[in-house]
């Protein structure tokens, strides 16, 4: 192989190397700019009528995970603080034995936000359907998002692309470990990078049903 050619295919290698790491970065850099002046912590947080809880596993006894009790905690102060009307707890719910939302209410009722003060999504299988979801199916049109400051960019870039106007509230009570939360935001790369298709590429419709409109006015 000649030198001439051995550049020019190291040169294409390292071109579509770049070309492939700055599809990565792009779109997490573009919700992180979108996201800057919208994250708020709870006591700093505006109102609204709905905060949306986003679902973030159970363990294997099917109680919510530290991360998804994190959200939900959240989620109360913003209902005892008169910030939110309604919490609509939006998760995974495959098997019968397996029902993120239903785990997520029965956590707040304990914490003492009232059955009637809480909205169940049992479809929101991704940050993208529980967006899609609580505009068409629940009538939402601005809402909180409760999550992780490391999936606040996403969850507002997505809520607010399908139409709902879209406040971050960190849900960041506990310390978590630099592995985990490493591990997160490499996650997120990726995962912001398939919002991004599903957003301008595929447009995926989620499990939809009838509407259920959370406040009929």
């Amino acid at each position: 192989m000649s030198k001439r050619i051995f550049k020019f295919i190291w040169s294409a290698i390292l071109f579509a190397g770049a070309v492939s790491l700055l599809g990565l970065v792009l779109p997490r850099l573009i919700t992180a700019l979108h996201a800057w002046n919208k994250i708020y912590p709870p006591e700093d947080a505006p109102s609204e009528r709905v905060a949306i809880v986003f679902g973030a596993g159970l363990r294997r006894d099917g109680t919510p995970t530290a991360v998804l009790r994190d959200r939900v905690e959240t989620g109360a102060r913003l209902y005892f603080d008169g910030k939110a009307e309604k919490l609509l707890m939006s998760g995974d719910n495959p098997t019968l034995a397996y029902n993120e939302p239903d785990a997520m209410r029965r956590y707040a009722v304990s914490l003492g936000v009232p059955e009637d003060a809480i909205v169940l999504d049992y479809a929101g299988r991704r940050t993208y359907d529980t967006c899609y979801r609580a505009k068409v199916i629940f009538g939402v049109e601005s809402a909180l998002l409760v999550t992780q400051k490391f999936h606040l960019p996403r969850a507002l870039f997505l809520c607010n692309a399908l139409g709902v106007k879209a406040y971050g509230v960190e849900a960041n009570n506990l310390n978590y470990r630099n592995i985990s939360l490493f591990f997160w935001n490499v996650r997120e790369q990726f995962a912001t990078l398939t919002a991004f298709m599903d957003l301008f590429v595929d447009r995926p419709l989620p499990v939809l049903g009838q509407a259920e409109p959370i406040f009929l006015d």
